[in-house]
């Protein structure tokens, strides 16, 4: 058998890892209480793996950490590629520093199809911020999660709070339609946008632009300046169609330039109007609420697939139906009565 065969994971294999022991759930507390960027790492880490010891050790730590629960603001980034969106929040990420803040930013990468790793280093590309002090910088690979976020990107946000970080900014894989899930962990979204954006506006779906609460215009700046505002003036126009969830909101949309760090003042100045609007309104909690509903629905279905799934009869039906589909033509409708006939046998053999 060639190399290339052999190797099907993408990485190589004569490379290997020492595997760490699992700490104390004290020293990990401890470190998150002393706001120490390498301990949360860790957490991180540990919430990531897929050992069985180290995802309970993690479970500890979300189960005894203290997180105040109003003090953070929790922000999501959309947007196409090539919008500008880690320019953007390096350049908002370090206005936050000067403002007295503490910015963690969490960016949901693509995911290689072979071995589930990041495609693109968004790190790489914020390097005054990953190296501030004040700041915490996590790439994540989207594995096969849809909707621009990952598998454990709201627990990874509690695990910030934790360690003292009051801005959460959420950057997305950047797939267009499919980022709604990203409003599910965030307080308010923000969507970034391209000079000359405006002229496309009727061919935009309507779920992306509903999802966002501030629109930014990237790129205002050279000769691209007269055709952001062009933009700005076909969006203000076109956001008057759309009605936002918070009745006394009005969707602002503001004129950045990252490289030159214009419009970062605008930005936070929404930002915080906003959040105090939900809070004057006592929506602020109730959103958060609401999405720790929706996270535990999402997440039981997840575990219920999983467990069901762990049954031999069930798991070996599964493949043999999915293979009868493909070689015989079976009707896949026929195929899932077949497997719901399982499913509520398996369970009346329990009752």
């Amino acid at each position: 058998m060639s190399a290339s065969k052999k190797i099907k994971s993408g990485i190589n294999p004569e490379f290997s890892v020492k595997t760490r022991k699992v700490k104390d759930v004290s020293y990990y507390l401890n470190g998150l209480q002393n706001k120490n960027r390498f301990i949360l790492s860790e957490c991180i880490t540990l919430l990531e793996s897929t050992n069985v010891a180290k995802r309970a050790m993690a479970g500890k730590i979300l189960d005894s950490v203290i997180y105040p629960t109003d003090k953070s603001v929790r922000i999501g980034i959309t947007g196409s590629p090539g919008v500008g969106k880690s320019t953007f929040i390096e350049a908002f990420g370090m206005f936050l520093i000067s403002k007295g803040h503490f910015p963690a930013i969490l960016t949901i990468d693509p995911s290689s199809q072979t071995n589930k790793g990041s495609i693109l280093g968004d790190k790489t590309r914020m390097q005054k911020l990953a190296s501030h002090q004040q700041a915490f910088v996590r790439p994540t690979p989207s594995g096969n999660v849809l909707g621009g976020t990952a598998e454990y990107t709201k627990e990874t946000i509690h695990l910030c709070e934790a360690a003292g970080f009051d801005f959460i900014l959420v950057e997305t894989v950047g797939v267009g339609q499919s980022e709604s899930e990203v409003d599910n962990i965030t307080d308010i979204n923000i969507l970034l946008l391209q000079p000359g954006a405006g002229d496309d506006i009727q061919g935009i779906k309507r779920g992306i632009m509903e999802n966002a609460d501030i629109f930014i215009i990237n790129k205002a700046d050279g000769r691209q300046l007269e055709l952001a505002k062009q933009t700005k003036a076909a969006y203000n126009n076109a956001i008057q169609l759309f009605h936002h969830d918070v009745k006394s909101w009005t969707c602002p949309v503001s004129l950045v330039s990252s490289i030159e760090n214009k419009g970062m003042d605008k930005v936070y100045e929404h930002v915080s109007s906003y959040i105090l609007l939900l809070k004057n309104l006592n929506q602020f909690d109730k959103k958060r609420l609401l999405q720790e509903q929706k996270w535990f629905e999402t997440q039981t279905l997840k575990s219920l697939q999983h467990i069901i799934f762990k049954n031999k009869v069930v798991a070996n039906k599964y493949f043999s139906l999915s293979d009868k589909i493909r070689k015989s033509g079976l009707s896949s409708r026929a195929a899932i009565q077949k497997m719901e006939d399982i499913f509520i046998s398996l369970l009346k053999n329990k009752t």
